[in-house]
């Protein structure tokens, strides 16, 4: 059992809470869309200290709980950079644009409908992990008062991987990118209330989850050789997976047959010559003729 769970950063920002956000003029919007970003960025920059503290607070929480750390690899964090967050609202705004429907972001609802302000991901081996992974994540939300405002649900391509969540009581979306993970959304116990991403995968996931980023974020690679290979890469990972599943399978097997080994000489012992022979007792010597 590891004493300290490995916790990575993906990205190191510091951002002073008064420091003001720039936009760079995105050609596909207009002037006045570009003026209700604006404000968002601000008050994101505003928020800083709030932000980072509940991340802080966050994997402090999941780093030193003794029912999870057994079950996970490492878990790794992010606090959305300003470019980043620039990027977002304008996508949506793009998409409400596009389907004709309101774009709601505003600077006071910022920190709960933006919800990857803060992102945690959790990695672990293999894919039976999840339901004690599952149940100590809760556990953990309610000491800490953490509010789960949406999920657990799983994104997920593959069938086999959709039947396994449903058992576990993990609803299932569509994942149209090909990858796998439980997602949690939670809010802080904080009187600004601030939210947070949980992803949970396996390393394998990790994988491909990693590759895909660096090809298609934020902007989608445009080579169609390496979408496709992307793909293929999608959907080998499940049978790496599954693999990871099988050796771990096998390795409790062999466990439980090495405990219940020292019983088998005993038994096999009473049972010469169709004779049993009570533990301690001596053997019966055959009558002379």
């Amino acid at each position: 059992m590891r004493s300290r769970l490995p916790i990575r950063s993906w990205l190191s920002v510091e951002v002073p809470h008064s420091c003001v956000v720039l936009m760079r003029r995105d050609p596909t919007i207009s002037a006045a869309e570009a003026r209700i970003v604006e404000p968002l960025l601000a008050a994101y920059s505003s928020h800083w200290v709030q932000i980072s503290l509940f991340k802080d607070q966050l994997l402090a929480a999941l780093a030193t709980a003794p029912k999870l750390a057994p079950l996970i690899h490492s878990i790794r964090s992010r606090l959305k950079d300003a470019g980043q967050l620039r990027d977002k609202p304008c996508r949506k705004i793009r998409k409400s644009r596009e389907q004709k429907t309101t774009f709601d972001i505003r600077p006071d609802n910022l920190l709960v409908k933006v919800n990857d302000l803060v992102g945690v991901r959790i990695l672990h081996l293999y894919t039976r992990q999840i339901r004690q992974i599952d149940s100590a994540l809760r556990e953990i939300f309610a000491e800490s008062q953490y509010e789960l405002l949406e999920g657990p649900f799983a994104r997920t391509w593959d069938d086999e991987s959709r039947q396994f969540f449903q058992v576990c009581k993990i609803s299932t979306r569509d994942s149209p990118s090909l990858y796998t993970s439980v997602h949690y959304v939670i809010g802080s116990a904080s009187g600004t209330k601030v939210t947070a991403e949980i992803q949970v995968r396996t390393l394998m996931e990790e994988v491909w989850g990693e590759v895909d980023h660096a090809m298609n974020y934020p902007q989608k690679a445009e080579s169609l050789a390496c979408r496709e290979q992307l793909k293929v890469l999608a959907r080998v990972t499940p049978s790496a997976t599954r693999l990871v599943d099988s050796i771990f399978l096998t390795l409790e097997d062999y466990q439980q047959q090495r405990e219940r080994a020292p019983e088998q000489p005993q038994k096999s012992q009473r049972r010469a010559r169709g004779h049993p022979i009570a533990p301690g007792a001596a053997p019966r010597r055959p009558a002379n003729r």
